[in-house]
């Protein structure tokens, strides 16, 4: 259970932040207004208390994974909202954050 629960953590973090980024872009780079602006800025704060909620109490490890679900969920992110076509190095590469990510977050660790 401890998995699940660090996984939708991790799902949700990327929300925040990747929708929060999104939106100061929208704001800020596609002149859509302070309002798109604060509300990314407010989503980004709420990304950083979810990933306090992580089961692991390692700070930099849980930072260190949650930059492959970041690669990962920027790249779905971008074909969700802005219509982009990842290409074959694109999944590539996501897939190899994400392995990564396990690894750090699930591998073993004999205690």
């Amino acid at each position: 259970m401890p998995v699940i629960r660090s996984v939708l953590l991790f799902l949700v973090a990327a929300l925040f932040e990747i929708g929060g980024a999104w939106l100061v872009w929208q704001g800020v780079r596609e002149h859509r207004g302070l309002l798109w602006a604060g509300a990314g800025v407010v989503a980004l704060g709420a990304y950083g208390f979810v990933a306090t909620f992580q089961p692991d109490a390692q700070f930099g490890r849980v930072l260190a994974a949650y930059g492959g679900v970041f690669v990962a969920g920027s790249l779905v992110w971008g074909v969700i909202a802005d219509g982009y076509r990842p290409d074959r190095w694109d999944v590539i590469g996501a897939l190899i954050c994400l392995a990564g990510m396990s690894v750090i977050m699930y591998g073993p660790r004999g205690h």
